[in-house]
């Protein structure tokens, strides 16, 4: 292992002097570019460097912080960054974090990591369990942020490699918050290139990653409805305008929406999740409160949903003599665009992850339904968003995200570090390279003339 250790340095060393030494870091060819993506995932997985990361990931797990509130996630995260003498902006958007890595100057790339936990008790017994009760990192942002400080370390220490800019965002709230939105509006990826984010995935194998161009998860928002109507005894119906049997109606046209309305080629999804009212058995209530989520993948139906949904809840609340006002809670849960993958990145990150991983181990996927905030920087810059495997073993079915019984396998955070430093690093030497390519064409050019 030690053996193995001193090679992979030794392979390092003399790919930067290659870069130093050459005319440009676009001639570096592309089995040197591979090996780089290679050597430094070695490097990820020696045993300092692992450990390292595993001790910042289980001080997180140990303190999960909600949306808008990781002060001390975000107090560990610089003092990481001043152990490494990597500069950063603080705070933005409340708690988040910037850093930089490289020249300073054009072109700019950027990592991303959440912060934030959700909250809910954790069911897992284990010796790093959550110390607050009723929060969890039951989505693996912890070990999104130990494998983003592991790429910090990465860059940190082949610096020479990186021919332009890294920006390291450290974001917060991206459950159901929107702090990427508000990441964006403080002008984070203000002359950002391109933007790479990822997630573990609790049933991708360890050692595979899985992504794909276009629409890869879908835009969500959020309703609640309030239907009123006038309370009475049950035992005389005719009394009273029953509001309970109104959003019973409601709930049931609201599936029409997608199974009628809807191309059957468009995902859509509306889920009615909660209804409250009444609480007595004899009772009929004033007002029934329902609410729910809903999801597409195209800005067009989207919108077109979010209306309809509008339309169908007032409208069948008056069919049944009933009040019925509706509130899409845009202040409280920003609604998240669809996710949607440059094309021209899908290519890149398929290159550079075959190169570390094999081609076998970088797959292909569906679309999901579910949503991430990262959609808000692709709104405004290319990005490239991917799954990261944590299964070792593949006859078992881990818990999904968001369960209490979530829990990561740390042997996932050397892919997750080394992945991101080669999307970096890669992506600056040919952004130079497509630089350099014009001014070439224009000699030869005249050379003709």
């Amino acid at each position: 292992m030690q053996m193995m250790t001193m090679l992979s340095k030794w392979v390092l060393l003399i790919l930067s002097f290659l870069l130093i030494v050459r005319s440009t870091p676009s001639s570096l060819a592309s089995e040197e570019l591979a090996e780089i993506s290679r050597n430094f995932l070695s490097y990820a997985k020696e045993s300092d460097f692992f450990d390292w990361m595993v001790g910042i990931r289980r001080k997180i797990h140990e303190n999960p912080e909600l949306g808008y509130e990781e002060f001390e996630t975000s107090k560990l995260i610089r003092a990481e960054l001043d152990k490494m003498g990597i500069a950063y902006k603080y705070p933005i958007a409340v708690t988040g974090i910037v850093g930089f890595i490289g020249s300073g100057k054009p072109p700019f790339v950027a990592l991303r990591a959440d912060m934030d936990a959700l909250a809910m008790q954790e069911m897992v017994e284990w010796e790093h369990k959550s110390k607050v009760p009723g929060k969890m990192h039951a989505c693996g942002h912890d070990g999104h942020v130990a494998m983003l400080l592991g790429a910090a370390k990465i860059l940190n220490e082949h610096v020479q490699l990186l021919q332009g800019t890294v920006l390291l965002i450290f974001q917060p709230a991206e459950e159901g918050g929107g702090g990427a939105e508000k990441m964006v509006k403080a002008g984070v990826v203000e002359n950002v290139e391109a933007i790479f984010g990822l997630h573990v995935h609790s049933n991708l194998p360890l050692g595979q990653v899985s992504s794909k161009p276009g629409p890869i998860l879908a835009a969500s928002g959020f309703f609640n409805a309030i239907i009123k109507g006038k309370g009475g005894h049950a035992a005389i119906p005719q009394q009273a305008i029953d509001p309970i049997l109104a959003a019973s109606n409601v709930i049931v046209s609201l599936q029409h929406l997608v199974s009628r309305e809807a191309d059957p080629l468009d995902s859509q999804v509306v889920t009615v999740a909660m209804f409250q009212g009444g609480k007595a058995f004899n009772v009929i209530p004033d007002s029934v409160t329902i609410g729910g989520t809903f999801r597409a993948f195209s800005k067009e139906s989207f919108m077109q949903l979010k209306q309809r949904i509008e339309k169908v809840i007032i409208g069948q609340a008056s069919v049944q003599r009933c009040n019925a006002t509706i509130d899409f809670l845009e202040n409280e849960k920003p609604i998240f665009p669809a996710t949607v993958n440059d094309e021209s990145l899908h290519e890149y990150f398929r290159n550079v992850a075959t190169d570390m991983l094999g081609k076998p181990n970088v797959k292909d996927m569906s679309p999901l339904m579910g949503s991430e905030d990262f959609a808000f920087y692709q709104e405004v810059i290319p990005g490239y968003f991917f799954f990261i495997g944590m299964n070792a073993d593949t006859n078992e079915k881990l818990p999904s995200a968001h369960s209490p019984q979530f829990k990561i396998n740390e042997d996932a955070l050397p892919y997750g570090a080394a992945l991101h430093a080669s999307l970096a690093v890669r992506y600056l030497i040919q952004s130079q390279q497509k630089m350099l390519v014009p001014s070439s064409c224009q000699r030869h050019h005249d050379d003709e003339l």
